[in-house]
């Protein structure tokens, strides 16, 4: 029997948060996905110790990424209670050198702890007189291990919607969620339709080709609408994957390659156009050639005006966002290494210590993360402010209405829920009350504990951001495309880069601050919040504090 939502508020919170980690375009950075799933970790780690033999990654990089992955592997109990963990964090007390014992026994390790991997959490979430994890913690073991296995978050947004508005209960969605886990990939028909293709007597020999009379016909034999198509040729290929949006991103990421190819030709140069969809037999619409954005925003463009403003010669922080410009919606590979590149350009200097334990320019992730992480309260404050919408206005909802600003709107969020907890704040009139509530009871730890959680807060930020400098080096010194974590990394690191970007465009033409200063005054706010100095949490990256 189905219990309905409200008699399982712990299943409507998991969702809700699930909700936001699978919704491409919409989810705030602050509310978005930050960590990938253990058993990618693991796979990531793996193959760390193939690039280090090969020079690509330092020792020191692999001794961080194994170090910060043994901290955080510790409470995952999908890893198993006994023998499989005690295995498992007794090789990562260790260097995994390429070739070694070690590394050969990790990859066996992963092996067996793959599968089953959800069905141990939902044991765990479902044993009667076990303490309850935290709903917090599974949403995020649940999307990012789901995620990680290849489904599309289009596919994995349907799924939680549907367990919504089903109310389901703790114990269906943890059975839905390993029923997922289980399912093998399958085979799926794709078409790309062209309405130009230089050189098509290369292509007119090829198995998947098909002329246009046969695109209509495809079209037609798998009930798809012919209105409006204008091909005049196109690609049936077959894929292995979760769903339809994971097959329609293969051929997308075929396509970027074969239109690379294409700015090879000295005649018909970039010569490739692609119809605006993808159709995959079985799937009922057509699937859109442009990808979901990354979450990569830079609100403070146009909230502050800058967007049309010319900023003359030699502007760093516009040199920054060009090259950052293909995180959202461009090809993995250069996306990752723009994206790097706009980090490592702002806060990256000769007169940087070379730390062993900071290889290369990974200083420049650390430095981004304690900027990002002394965002992050006033960002969700402010949010909560503006959706704090109770039946009947409150002192607080007045007292909100009357600010002219953000900060002060934060600043009363936060006040309120240092002196009443997270209990103040009422969603019942606003759209996204079932995101809004766990949000109010984050903040709500935060403002009790702030130096605690934006410790942890900035921890996750720095593995991300590092992962991404790690995956950039992958790409430009190793000339590989395609390593294990390589969409994790975008998917996590983009929003963040994103974040960074959005502040530092606001002290540039704000405040006259270079990204280096803001760097190091949230360096410090993290080590002096909720302390002597009086330092409050909504002014974290403001001048002084004040």
């Amino acid at each position: 029997m189905v219990t309905h939502a409200a008699s399982d508020p712990y299943a409507r919170h998991v969702l809700a948060r699930m909700a936001d980690y699978v919704t491409d375009e919409g989810t705030p950075w602050a509310r978005r996905l930050w960590d990938i799933g253990s058993i990618l970790a693991l796979e990531e780690l793996w193959e760390a110790g193939y690039w280090e033999a090969h020079g690509v990654l330092s020792g020191a990089a692999c001794t961080w990424q194994r170090t910060q992955l043994t901290a955080l592997i510790g409470p995952d109990r999908g890893l198993g209670e006994r023998e499989l963990r005690r295995e498992l964090t007794q090789l990562l007390k260790h260097p995994l050198p390429d070739p070694s014992p070690a590394r050969r026994r990790l990859r066996e390790i992963i092996e067996h702890a793959r599968p089953g991997y959800l069905e141990r959490w939902a044991t765990v979430v479902n044993q009667p007189g076990e303490p309850q994890v935290k709903p917090e913690r599974l949403s995020r073991v649940i999307s990012a291990h789901l995620l990680d296995l290849g489904y599309s978050a289009s596919r994995l947004r349907t799924w939680t919607h549907s367990l919504a508005r089903a109310g389901a209960s703790t114990g269906d969605l943890t059975d839905s969620a390993v029923e997922l886990a289980q399912a093998s990939p399958r085979p799926f028909e794709v078409l790309v339709a062209l309405e130009k293709a230089p050189r098509r007597d290369l292509a007119e020999g090829l198995k998947p080709w098909r002329d246009k009379g046969a695109v209509i016909a495809w079209l037609r034999e798998n009930s798809h609408s012919t209105q409006g198509v204008r091909a005049g040729g196109g690609f049936v290929h077959r894929f292995t994957a979760m769903d339809p949006y994971s097959a329609a991103e293969q051929a997308r990421q075929l396509l970027e390659r074969l239109t690379a190819r294409a700015q090879f030709l000295r005649r018909d140069r970039g010569g490739i156009v692609p119809l605006p969809h993808i159709w995959v037999a079985g799937h009922p619409h057509a699937i859109p050639l442009a990808p979901p954005a990354r979450g990569a925003d830079v609100l403070t463009l146009v909230n502050e005006g800058h967007l049309y403003q010319d900023p003359g010669r030699g502007s760093r922080i516009d040199d920054a966002l060009e090259l950052a410009a293909s995180l959202n919606r461009g090809p993995l590979a250069p996306a990752v290494a723009g994206g790097w590149a706009a980090v490592e350009s702002l806060l990256t200097h000769p007169d940087d210590p070379q730390e062993q334990e900071r290889s290369g320019k990974a200083v420049a992730a650390d430095r981004l993360a304690a900027v990002i992480a002394c965002s992050w309260p006033r960002a969700e404050l402010t949010a909560l402010a503006h959706r704090h919408k109770p039946q009947q206005p409150d002192e607080l909802q007045r007292s909100v209405q009357a600010c002219t600003t953000n900060r002060e709107r934060a600043r009363l969020v936060a006040q309120a829920l240092r002196t009443a907890g997270a209990d103040v704040l009422d969603f019942s009139g606003s759209s996204t009350k079932w995101s809004d509530i766990p949000a109010g009871q984050r903040m709500a730890d935060l403002v009790g504990g702030p130096r605690r959680v934006l410790s942890d807060v900035a921890q996750t930020f720095r593995i991300a951001l590092r992962r991404l400098y790690r995956t950039r080096n992958v790409i430009l010194h190793g000339g590989a495309t395609r390593g294990v974590a390589l969409e994790a990394s975008l998917r996590t690191a983009a929003p963040l880069v994103g974040a960074g970007l959005d502040r530092f465009v606001h002290a540039v033409y704000e405040e006259g601050v270079a990204p280096l200063d803001l760097a190091a005054r949230a360096d410090v706010a993290l080590s002096l919040v909720d302390g002597e100095t009086n330092l409050d949490l909504v002014d974290l990256l403001e001048p002084g504090g004040s």
